[in-house]
């Protein structure tokens, strides 16, 4: 079991806000060996948690859980109708080359390399991410971007082929980044994918109160 701590950053009758580290599953997975997961950890702490979302494993950040199936409906519900103010914060390969800007591509499943995702344009779902560079560093093939991140949709992996269509992949994604990229000294550089859900922001669904909880990148 790898030593991969959540920490809940909130926590009431309702709802559960938990910082999940780099590495560990959202839920479980198939597999005897994949059982331990985020869902599972915080339910041993709170039965009564159920997970409303899901980060991919290799994406640190917030993630946010309901107590119970009434909280859990209604949370539900402000995301599909998305009420719920998500940031990410990334590091891409390369520099952007606007400040701002939205990436408006559609996607479906890769059948044959599932679980891939690729961009298809008229098979695929629409899915909306909108982008700020927050800062550019180095030049030629060590050059990244810090870049701020908000899914508009929440397809999977949306964000990972998102910035690799545009030619940007995050750092260390260990299914987008193309092969000239994955070098010896890239990959020891980028022990993770840096990838962060650095911010959730929503009302509560019985106090009405607006909560914004903030979790720095740990990269």
């Amino acid at each position: 079991m790898p030593a991969l701590t959540p920490t809940i950053l909130y926590r009431d009758d309702d709802l559960l806000v938990v910082d999940k580290p780099a590495g560990l599953l959202s839920v479980p997975a198939r597999g005897a060996d994949r059982q331990d997961c985020l869902a599972a950890r915080v339910q041993a702490l709170h039965a009564d948690a159920l997970i409303v979302h899901r980060l991919d494993a290799a994406t640190s950040g917030l993630v946010l859980f309901a107590r119970g199936l009434e909280m859990l409906r209604r949370m539900s519900l402000a995301f599909e109708q998305r009420v719920v103010g998500k940031q990410y914060v990334a590091v891409v390969h390369g520099h952007l080359a606007h400040d701002t800007g939205e990436i408006d591509l559609a996607l479906r499943a890769d059948a044959d390399n599932r679980p891939r995702q690729i961009v298809d344009a008229l098979r695929g779902r629409r899915a909306l991410t909108r982008y700020q560079v927050l800062e550019r560093v180095g030049a030629g093939a060590d050059a990244t971007t810090r870049v701020a991140l908000r899914p508009v949709t929440g397809r999977a992996h949306q964000l990972r082929v998102h910035l690799r269509a545009i030619g940007h992949p995050i750092v260390g994604d260990p299914l987008y980044t193309p092969p000239e990229l994955s070098t010896p000294s890239a990959t020891a550089a980028s022990a993770r994918m840096h990838l962060h859900a650095a911010r959730i922001a929503f009302i509560h669904p019985r106090t009405r109160v607006a909560l914004q909880f903030d979790s720095p990148a740990p990269f």
